[in-house]
């Protein structure tokens, strides 16, 4: 625990400017980022008496051990950039709201040729324009059901299309119309966009001018005596008027809004939010939170409201569309005016963000406000089981392993090869009983060849926490051993170093590094040997802090370092089950990267190894001459003419197609036939085998 009092800065040095501020732990992570008006006074608060701070801030400031800041100009600037940063650094005391559950949403592919509508969970892509999240999938498609008369816009796969195409066939829902089958090029893709586009705009809750263009079209057709044209029209405005039925009407007058209520307590918060468009309510989500940090509801909205709005994926137009003309709130943020002008920035227009004072506006917010505290008994009820099940896990396991205290970070570690092909190792982070998946590793073993699950088990081991040693070596805590020229080229091999990877970060910059931080229990995946490696790999980095056991899978033991003698848990233990499938997700992460490391060099072709020629521009140069036969014999001005292809790299590919043998020509082993466009094929396809049993 540090002394607050170790890094405050000094008397002045803090400016009285707008700006957001970090504070950091001994490892140099972020651990908690705000935002001031005036930097001085609120940084100056963290530092008074610590019997006089919130319980949550005494422990964050003890935690912490230093703080710094950026000065910016205004403070809708320091709303920004702290949203940034929390999503950034990801401080394990602000708060971070997560989804209750999985909401799907109804989405328009406009990205695409030929846009798709289809359901769509998880985070938003870009070009895709989105409505809800609803409820229930059913409830989507319902509705789409109904509005594929009027808008006939294509629902289908990718594959399916693609096959559609091929025969010359549309699909059912071509033939009884209620897709305008793109496909067989029934509809140019300037209608079909056109056609996307009027969906999006009635989900939009643009719907009575379409309605009234309907209606005055089956008016003109019935006086020109066009009664099917007529009838037909009629049919299109029920299924509309059907459509919008399905949402209940809650405002009459059209109003276009965003409803947020809170409900909390001491330790956990919950937020509802209804979308209400065109008077109607088109969509429902909820959040769910620990108050980690010391917030009122004030502050619970502005995190709500950064959340909500802050990510919203695409370009300017999307972001605009995300952003009603009302925010409702059961309270304002302290202060509002910044948060008001940053959503009208994000929409374009002014935002009204307020308290409903009365009227249907009132009465929609006390339902959000019992839909958030429904949701929050109902989250409470399902973690107190949870959460109780996790607790007696740990304690069974720290009591059976007579540990010093309750592993709260448990990393286990798994070797996977295909009969000594393809050695990979994997490692899984369990924080609190839970799957932290983000902080999961993989390994390709790089220091022998050959099958040896026991000497695969001490390298991985090794290296793993190296890098934890390194780690503290920059911040002065530990010297650590020095590392031989083969451990730095393991490192820059598979994407274990400290420098340049790709969800590693710099040591300065705060962010949650790979190897970082040391768990309290390790588990290998086997029995005594693999313990003895694992136990001898970190004598030898004379680490001696960290507990290690291993679980056997043929009876479930528990291997200690050095006992002859397993210890043995119920099978009705909660700590078994724990430790089985920390075991399980080891062994399942290791054979998913050894399956794809071994699919990748069945299928790997010529192109594959071709210095600074990647996925994409090897595709265009297959499409662009149909095989690697008519590829060879390309001159390197026709490369030169395949978009995206450079002189240079067309030189490049000329040279390495060339100094290869060409492959031998297919034979059809049937009948012995010289197949003479066999060298045509992109890639060979692996031979058929009787299954192998893989390792793990």
């Amino acid at each position: 625990m540090a002394d607050p009092s170790t890094y405050r800065p000094a008397p002045g040095a803090i400016p009285t400017s707008p700006g957001v501020y970090k504070f950091r732990d001994a490892h140099g992570r972020v651990i908690y980022v705000g935002k001031a008006k005036s930097l001085r006074p609120r940084l100056s608060s963290y530092f008074q008496d610590l019997a006089g701070l919130h319980p949550r801030t005494a422990t964050m400031v003890t935690t912490a051990a230093s703080v710094e800041w950026t000065v910016v100009a205004t403070e809708v600037e320091a709303l920004q950039l702290e949203y940034s940063w929390i999503k950034e650094f990801d401080p394990r005391f602000n708060v971070k709201y997560r989804d209750d559950k999985s909401y799907p949403e109804l989405a328009v592919t406009l990205n695409e040729e030929f846009p798709r509508v289809q359901v769509m969970r998880g985070s938003h892509r870009k070009g895709v324009r989105y409505f809800g999240p609803y409820g229930h999938a059913w409830a989507i498609r319902e509705t789409v059901d109904l509005l594929l008369r009027v808008f006939p816009v294509r629902t289908c796969s990718n594959g399916v299309f693609k096959r559609a195409a091929q025969v010359g066939r549309p699909c059912l829902l071509g033939y009884i119309g209620k897709c305008a089958a793109p496909c067989v090029g029934r509809i140019t893709p300037e209608d079909h966009r056109a056609l996307a586009e009027d969906f999006c705009d009635f989900m939009a809750g643009r719907t009575g001018n379409y309605l009234r263009r309907l209606e005055t079209e089956m008016q003109e057709a019935a006086a020109d005596l066009e009664y099917e044209k007529a009838a037909r029209l009629r049919d299109d405005i029920g299924a509309l008027k059907r459509a919008m039925e399905k949402n209940a009407i809650v405002l009459a007058d059209a109003t276009d809004a965003d409803l947020l209520a809170v409900a909390e307590d001491e330790l956990e918060a919950a937020v509802q939010i209804f979308h209400v468009r065109g008077g109607r309510v088109r969509g429902q989500r909820g959040w769910i939170t620990d108050k980690v940090e010391d917030v009122d509801t004030a502050g619970l909205v502005e995190h709500a409201l950064q959340q909500l709005y802050g990510g919203v994926g695409g370009g300017a137009e999307d972001r605009g569309e995300a952003v009603p003309r009302e925010v409702l709130v059961p309270a304002l943020p302290d202060p509002a005016e910044p948060v008001r002008e940053w959503l009208g920035g994000l929409r374009g227009a002014q935002v009204d963000l307020r308290i409903p004072q009365r009227g249907d506006k009132k009465d929609l917010m006390a339902t959000v406000q019992r839909n958030a505290q429904q949701a929050l008994a109902l989250h409470k009820t399902k973690r107190a089981s949870d959460l109780t099940t996790r607790s007696r896990a740990l304690q069974e396991i720290t009591d059976a392993l007579e540990l010093d205290s309750v592993p709260l970070r448990i990393e286990c570690f798994d070797i996977s090869h295909l009969q000594g092909e393809d050695v990979v190792a994997s490692m899984v982070v369990f924080e609190d009983g839970l799957a932290r998946k983000s902080e999961y590793r993989r390994f390709e073993i790089k220091g022998f060849e050959g099958q040896d699950d026991v000497r695969s088990m001490h390298e991985v081991i090794s290296r793993r926490f190296r890098r934890y040693l390194q780690e503290r070596e920059r911040t002065g805590e530990w010297a650590v051993p020095e590392e031989g020229p083969e451990d730095a080229a393991e490192a820059a091999a598979d994407g274990t170093g400290t420098a340049g990877d790709g969800t590693g970060t710099r040591a300065e910059d705060g962010r949650p590094r790979r190897f970082a931080y040391p768990p309290q229990l390790l588990v290998v995946d086997g029995g005594q040997p693999q313990v003895a490696a694992a136990r001898r790999a970190l004598d030898e980095l004379g680490i001696d802090d960290v507990a290690l056991c291993g679980l056997a899978k043929r009876l479930e033991e528990v291997w200690l370092p050095g006992e002859d003698d397993p210890v043995v848990l119920p099978r009705s233990s909660e700590g078994l089950y724990l430790l089985q499938r920390v075991r399980d997700e080891a062994h399942r992460f290791a054979i998913g990267y050894q399956r794809g490391k071994r699919s990748k060099r069945l299928t790997a072709g010529e192109l594959d190894s071709v210095p600074g020629l990647g996925e994409t521009r090897r595709q265009a140069l297959l499409k662009h001459f149909g095989s690697l036969k008519k590829l060879r014999a390309a001159t390197v001005d026709e490369l030169c003419a395949v978009p995206g292809i450079g002189r240079r790299t067309a030189e490049t590919v000329a040279a390495a197609l060339s100094s290869r043998t060409p492959a031998a020509p297919a034979v059809n082993t049937a009948t012995g036939e010289i197949i003479e466009d066999g060298a045509d094929e992109p890639a060979p396809a692996a031979p058929e085998t009787a299954p192998i049993q893989e390792t793990p």
